[in-house]
């Protein structure tokens, strides 16, 4: 007799979504969905990026951090909120608290990017620093909730912030119907999960893939085993931004509605951050350069699901928020 196989429901639906999408409206900018004839070459296919690199903040975190505080700000007994970030949620959550007037505590690890840990400051947040490990960033953040007494936002597992950025799938397929697929870098994955609920919402026929580098590939060996399946220890790679574990509230839509998982090196990151600056004109992290990697070295077209139907891919430019610093080091000198 076959084993039954458990059925886990999904933490959010294409109504919340909506919902997200009408909250945050008014806080975020609707970013452009561009083409770079240069990228669309090396591709093979009509690639629209989606320009979330322009977005408040620096990146499309904004969109669900605003949703998570909206829903926030209705407690009267709310104190604050905290939350642990590597940089681009942390800034977005400390706008979106000082939007709702509500303090803002963020964890953050001493290796991100100074860009950030200044960008979190500015926006009203308080930064406190722990070691660079998934480990000390949720140990942390513990610490100062129980003293602050604040309510928690997570950066990817928060049902409103996966909510808030499915957003995006929404208004790419407002921008462009005739995108056959969509492709996104994957960390924790509440942005491409959020964006399959809503994609496969609006268009069942179209393809999600996630992209993800190789030495942080939890998702790409969850999606082969079938079952969440972390790392082990804290990956080194270039793209700071997807170095935590897909999480538990995750990991069920992208087992259900992610069609495949794309892993790039990182040279390939490297280049791929390099190509956009210097093509596309446009300024993005190596993190936004993972999705890009994906489609540029044609890894993309031995995915699952991928034929010669997909011909207009949605390509999400997650962030912009690079540390002008390390542009020496990324271009090698």
């Amino acid at each position: 007799m076959a084993s039954k196989v458990k059925t886990i429901s999904h933490c959010i639906n294409f109504n919340d979504v909506k919902a997200a999408y009408e909250i945050i409206k008014p806080f975020i900018h609707r970013t452009p969905l561009i083409q770079c004839s240069a990228i669309s070459k090396l591709a093979g296919c009509n690639i629209f990026l989606k320009t979330e690199n322009f977005q408040k903040t620096g990146s499309f975190k904004i969109r669900g951090a605003t949703n998570a505080l909206s829903h926030v700000a209705k407690k009267d007994s709310v104190k604050c909120v905290v939350t642990h970030s590597s940089g681009n949620h942390g800034q977005a959550v400390a706008k979106a608290a000082y939007s709702f007037g509500i303090p803002a505590y963020i964890v953050m690890p001493t290796t991100s990017p100074q860009c950030k840990k200044d960008a979190v400051k500015s926006y009203g947040g308080i930064v406190i620093e722990c070691k660079p490990t998934e480990h000390d960033r949720v140990k942390m953040a513990e610490t100062v909730l129980a003293e602050k007494g604040g309510t928690f936002i997570h950066a990817s597992q928060t049902p409103q912030v996966m909510a808030g950025q499915g957003t995006l799938a929404m208004e790419m397929l407002e921008q462009n119907p005739d995108l056959d697929a969509i492709v996104a870098p994957v960390g924790g994955g509440g942005m491409i999960s959020g964006i399959a609920v809503a994609a496969k919402a609006l268009k069942p026929s179209i393809k999600v893939y996630a992209a993800e580098p190789e030495e942080a590939n939890d998702c790409y060996l969850s999606k082969i085993n079938g079952y969440r399946t972390p790392l082990k220890k804290t990956p080194v790679t270039i793209a700071d931004g997807v170095k935590v574990t897909i999480g538990e509230n995750a990991w069920p839509i992208i087992r259900d509605l992610v069609d495949d998982v794309i892993t790039v090196s990182e040279e390939e990151i490297k280049q791929a951050t390099v190509l956009v600056w210097e093509r596309a004109k446009l300024v993005i992290e190596p993190t936004s350069g993972v999705g890009v990697a994906a489609v540029i070295g044609k890894k993309l077209l031995s995915a699952k699901g991928f034929d010669n139907s997909v011909k207009n891919i949605g390509l999400v430019l997650c962030g912009g928020n690079v540390d002008l610093c390390s542009i020496a080091k990324l271009l090698g000198a």
